[in-house]
């Protein structure tokens, strides 16, 4: 995440500013800007959300993949989204390097620019993703018949690349936004002077106002998309409200409806649980771009301790779909356990009539064979 390394590296203040203490040695900078202990507890959690991120997204791809009954139109969006938390993850060791030894970085200004870029790129990708996943319960739901003949699984991935690419080219700018600089106090012809390289925020961003764009457009990306959600899952809940209390449905609508009320709880918490991720990673980085125009001690602060947090909710974010799918479906732990031959291959419910004939309208519904 381009604005993780705090406040102090966004004004490109050198290190004498933070680390003045008398008597201390002041031939080098620091290595990092935390003490060890807190960099120890968040190295070790990360740890750990990686194996089980790590895990749960491969174990997803599979299911979704191996099992023909598993790839409806919902579960596609799953899969594209499992794939964007293990590039995620891939990420996180030179995120974490950057944490203990923030300069010199000695692994290229590519690098440096690449790691940054996919990060950037996979949380645009995961949150379009889920507001089309939305979108798609939306019309099953509220309008089934005009879904049935939309929503196909060649549409979906066609859709879930034209996705991949808007994430993609809005994540571009990282390009330019991060790269590797110096301290602007050192000079180049000393030779005693430490390394002060950094992959970093570059001044020509803050300075050009690139900076200020894309910490609007990452804004947008996130509070639109939640905007949307907010509105389609109280109109979905509305509907289904609306079926619930009559009483002339057949047998067969009122099972749908209640697998429906099951999927969107789940989905419902899925969105519950991005949102609560990301938001304290957004508020950090609107922290640091006003600290830019109004410098401040407590703004420094709070901007580099909530990026620590967020650090961590980031990849808690990437980790915890496939806990939640195997908490709350009771189709992903059937194909979860086929996958490690638990079980018989054979899907542990019947199908009905509605997956005989192909429809994927109903998408993550029991009556439907999906997670």
């Amino acid at each position: 995440m381009w604005t993780e390394a705090g406040s102090c590296l966004l004004r490109n203040c050198s290190w004498e500013e933070i680390y003045n203490t008398s008597g201390a040695d002041q031939s080098a900078p620091p290595l990092n800007y935390y003490s060890i202990p807190l960099l120890t507890l968040i190295t070790v959690a990360c740890s750990l959300l990686f194996l089980v991120g790590m895990t749960g997204n491969v174990m997803t791809i599979l299911v979704v993949s191996k099992y023909r009954d598993m790839r409806t139109t919902t579960n596609l969006y799953l899969c594209s989204m499992a794939v964007s938390d293990l590039l995620i993850f891939l990420c996180m060791p030179l995120d974490l390097y950057r944490m203990w030894r923030y300069r010199p970085w000695n692994l290229g200004d590519a690098l440096c620019k690449l790691f940054q870029f996919v990060s950037e790129s996979c949380t645009y990708s995961t949150i379009l993703n889920i507001t089309a996943l939305s979108v798609e319960r939306y019309l099953a739901i509220c309008f089934p018949l005009r879904a049935k003949a939309l929503v196909t699984k060649r549409r979906v991935r066609a859709l879930i690349c034209i996705l991949w690419t808007v994430s993609l080219f809005s994540a571009g700018p990282v390009f330019v936004l991060v790269g590797v600089e110096r301290d602007s106090n050192e000079q180049s012809n000393t030779l005693d002077v430490e390394d002060t390289r950094e992959c970093r925020m570059t001044q020509y961003a803050v300075e050009s106002g690139l900076m200020g764009a894309m910490v609007w457009l990452s804004s947008v990306f996130f509070f639109m998309p939640v905007f949307c959600l907010t509105v389609l899952y109280s109109l979905i809940g509305r509907r289904l409200w609306q079926r619930h209390r009559e009483t002339n449905m057949s047998s067969r609508v009122a099972h749908r409806d209640k697998s429906n009320r099951q999927t969107i709880k789940m989905l419902v918490v899925v969105v519950l649980a991005f949102v609560l991720c990301w938001l304290p990673f957004h508020v950090g980085r609107y922290l640091q771009f006003r600290s830019l125009d109004a410098p401040s001690p407590l703004l420094s602060v709070l901007s580099e301790y909530c990026s620590l947090l967020s650090v961590v909710l980031f990849y808690l974010s990437a980790a915890i779909n496939p806990i939640l799918y195997n908490t709350m479906s009771w189709k992903y732990r059937g194909a979860a356990a086929r996958l490690f031959g638990l079980t018989d291959g054979q899907p542990s419910r019947c199908r009905t009539a509605s997956t005989l004939k192909g429809d994927s309208s109903n998408g993550w519904t029991e009556s439907t064979v999906s997670l």
